[in-house]
């Protein structure tokens, strides 16, 4: 179904809401019918069209008209109720209390990027006033950020509603004053329904214009494709895998007007275990490591699926004992047979490669993933780095170095990730000092004695980091400074006070920070 601005277009008028729903269920793969229909080009098109007819109206919204409607998006997802997280249940064999949580991490979301309007600051103003008595003169100047245009969104496998049709990128974009053009995720088809169903809801019950949401539906590339190559859409955000990501990034830099593709695309998320902490705390980082590593089946963007550590006897005990408890913990059922398929495969060739071995035994049955842990040298890994990309579910590479000249040498090597962490004492800290300098170059968020699983959303997170793990290092698709990548940057010079936007007049009628003449103030 493709749902757009406050009405059902095309072929979705006469179509009984009650039979719109398709997909896998994850924990059978049985099909629920009726067959899944994929959204035509003129559909797409006029998606686009409404989106970019309704910019015109949508960016001159106040900032507070605009909370309102992320405010009641969350309200109307609320009032979805047993429905949505049921079907949810249904069609990505997530248990109920994780779709809950996650349901409420959605409508906190949208709170958060609410606020963000209320308080103003984000749209970052600039004021340099005029010195006319300057040799030469400077002129009166003033920058703030605006909205870039519709935005093309893609929704996520593994988060079917935080990284879905009102997660994070849907939020971000239309706080920053975006329509969106959405791409529903073919894993959870029905779900994305019912959430854009209260988007529209929302749009409708706060005035806003038709076209500021538009979710279409279909598994085929060309339906997303549409949508990246459509001249009126001005951003990109996407969330899955390294070759999804690459190929429309991609497709956007060969458009006539290339265009921002904020692409997280995947990461091994690297975890230093340093000798002082081994030797003091050795079984408890195992554990949680091993809880990280199978938490949700595997299937987060910051699963650990690497760890390092020196090798020794502390080295060799802790890789047992974190093999033991992966071999001893649940199978569970993966969002997709398409992704349990990867999985199982991804294992198999990393197995394969010499100078690897495998130290759990259990393999995956049907639908049920089993966690995995192999094991490796670093001289290994510096020969063989696609032991390091990563293998979405629950697994991770055992590393062990012979020398901390060896750890250091393997972390300059690293691509980069969304994550590193690094265990230790207070000396091991400070004895490995220069590993924390080489992970800032290679990361968006490192973590100390910690586990990367769990991304708190809030002002200060960075959920991005350098390639490949995102196209654009910069950005953050996580927090609320994820909306700064659907705006850009416009400097008025000698504007007249009253044809300024209300975030750069003299008298600050908004009462929001601003950089007047190089100071912070209100």
């Amino acid at each position: 179904m493709t749902l757009t601005g406050q009405q059902l277009i095309g072929f979705a008028t006469s179509v009984d809401p009650q039979k719109s729903f398709t997909g896998i269920n994850a924990a059978t793969g049985q099909t629920l019918e009726p067959a899944f229909y994929e959204a035509s080009a003129a559909e797409i098109d006029q998606a686009i069209k409404l989106a970019d007819q309704a910019f015109g109206r949508y960016r001159q919204t106040t900032p507070e008209r605009r909370a309102t409607f992320l405010d009641t998006i969350g309200e109307e997802i609320l009032k979805a109720g047993d429905e949505l997280i049921q079907l949810c249940m249904q069609e990505t064999a997530l248990p109920e209390a994780r779709l809950t949580g996650e349901r409420m991490r959605t409508v906190n979301q949208l709170k958060l990027f609410a606020q963000l309007l209320r308080e103003g600051s984000w749209v970052e103003a600039r004021i340099d006033t005029a010195l006319p008595d300057r040799q030469p003169p400077r002129p009166d100047l003033r920058r703030m950020l605006v909205p870039l245009g519709p935005v093309g969104v893609f929704g996520a496998s593994n988060f079917p509603l935080a990284f879905s049709v009102a997660g994070g990128d849907t939020a971000s974009a239309l706080a920053a004053g975006c329509p969106v053009v959405f791409k529903g995720h073919p894993a959870h088809p029905g779900t994305s329904e019912l959430v854009g169903q209260a988007i529209i809801r929302a749009a409708k019950a706060t005035g806003m214009p038709e076209g500021v949401f538009s979710l279409v539906q279909g598994a085929s590339i060309a339906v997303g494709m549409a949508i990246v190559e459509h001249p009126l859409i001005k951003a990109i955000g996407f969330t899955g895998s390294y070759r999804g990501g690459k190929a429309i990034f991609d497709a956007a830099m060969r458009r006539d007007e290339p265009i921002p593709v904020y692409a997280e695309m995947g990461s091994t998320n690297p975890v230093f275990i340093l000798p002082g902490i081994l030797k003091e705390k050795g079984a408890a980082v195992a554990e949680g490591l091993a809880g990280s590593v199978t938490l949700g089946v595997g299937q987060f963007c910051t699963n650990p699926g690497l760890f390092v550590t020196l090798h020794g006897p502390d080295s060799d005990t802790f890789i047992a004992q974190t093999g033991e408890l992966l071999t001893k913990s649940a199978c569970g059922s993966m969002l997709t047979s398409g992704i349990f398929k990867a999985y199982q495969e991804g294992i198999k060739k990393l197995a394969a490669i010499p100078g690897t071995q495998r130290i759990t035994q259990s393999n995956g049955d049907g639908q049920k993933a089993y966690a995995t842990l192999l094991q490796t040298s670093a001289k290994n890994l510096l020969v063989h780095p696609e032991l390091a990309e990563e293998v979405f579910g629950p697994s991770s590479v055992a590393v062990t170095a012979d020398s901390k000249e060896e750890l250091l040498q393997l972390a300059a090597q690293l691509r980069g990730h969304l994550t590193a962490t690094v265990h230790g004492t207070e000396a091991d800290l400070k004895e490995y000092a220069s590993l924390l300098d080489i992970l800032t170059q290679k990361v968006g968020r490192i973590l100390i004695n910690g586990y990367p699983t769990g991304v708190e959303v809030s002002h200060a997170m960075q959920h991005g980091g350098p390639f490949p793990a995102t196209t654009d290092s910069r950005s953050t698709s996580v927090g609320s400074a994820a909306i700064g990548r659907f705006a850009r940057p416009v400097c008025y010079q000698n504007f007249p006070n009253d044809l300024l936007p209300d975030a750069l007049k003299t008298e600050n009628p908004l009462k929001i920070w601003r950089l007047v003449n190089g100071e912070w103030t209100k």
